[in-house]
């Protein structure tokens, strides 16, 4: 049942694969169970990586989570009772997510969502950058390159170990892709329009 509370507000979590997502969201929302308040956590359907009813990070960590289709779905599983909302991977969600966090927020909910702010071309990922937007506090995360080791703010994808074109699908369900962390330099997206253009001298020390 959607209700009406007196305060609320929106807070992101957001990074490349590896760099922690999940294991911020769930140690937020076990914090907020320690002090007693309720908690109602989601996710996608279509994120059944790790498990179909929990939130896992990398790490291993989990938390109970419902999985839905819609994000409008979420009115439908809470109630007065509720203190905070936490939602994962939100970049898979559909274009309505925005508008049900904002009405969520704006119904008094503390809502925490999580989720991949570029895709792995290096681009704005779904509803994140309108999200992040829009919240009050924005958390961005960093991996570690899997190249040269620095802190890395993209996701690399593969195919039989190659970087994967930028032709190819965002969300690709089923296949045998790999991810990895990479740093700006490292990352690699054949026949991006990035890749195209000619590097830009540094003449500053000359």
């Amino acid at each position: 049942m959607y209700v009406m509370k007196q305060s609320g507000w929106v807070e992101v979590i957001c990074g490349s694969m590896f760099s922690g997502k999940s294991e911020e969201l769930i140690r937020r929302v076990r914090r907020a169970q320690f002090a007693k308040q309720k908690i109602a956590v989601f996710k996608p359907k279509i994120d059944n990586r790790y498990s179909e009813e929990s939130v896992v990070s990398h790490n291993g960590n989990s938390f109970i989570a419902l999985p839905i289709s819609h994000s409008t779905e979420i009115f439908d599983h809470i109630d007065v009772e509720v203190d905070v909302i936490a939602i994962d991977e939100v970049q898979f969600f559909d274009n309505e997510v925005v508008n049900v966090i904002q009405h969520l927020a704006n119904s008094g909910f503390r809502v925490i969502a999580a989720g991949l702010d570029q895709d792995f071309r290096g681009e704005p990922f779904g509803k994140m950058p309108e999200l992040m937007a829009v919240a009050e506090l924005v958390t961005k995360l960093q991996a570690v390159c899997a190249v040269c080791g620095s802190p890395a703010s993209r996701t690399q994808r593969l195919i039989d170990g190659r970087p994967a074109s930028y032709d190819d699908p965002i969300i690709l369900v089923g296949a045998s892709e790999a991810y990895e962390p990479r740093c700006r330099h490292h990352h690699e997206v054949p026949n991006s329009a990035a890749e195209a253009e000619p590097a830009i001298q540094n003449t500053r020390a000359l």
